[in-house]
């Protein structure tokens, strides 16, 4: 898929675990761990919305369009 998730840049970034970040947006371990890894195929506007906010960051810092050759 050509878009990456970088939520583990951001969370390493700003030093945040996936414990603290998941009781700051309200989303299960598993939920985050999917999303994490670039195994979701969607994520909703309130749960980025969510994430931007506990990690004080732009929606593109999370997600990034990389074109396949």
């Amino acid at each position: 898929m050509p878009i990456v998730v970088n939520l583990d840049v951001m969370m390493a970034k700003r030093k945040m675990s996936l414990n603290e970040l998941s009781e700051k947006v309200n989303l299960t371990l598993a939920n985050l761990s999917i999303l994490k890894t670039g195994k979701a195929k969607a994520i909703r506007f309130s749960t980025l919305d969510a994430i931007c906010k506990a990690l004080n960051c732009q929606p593109g810092d999370i997600l990034e369009f990389v074109e396949k050759k």
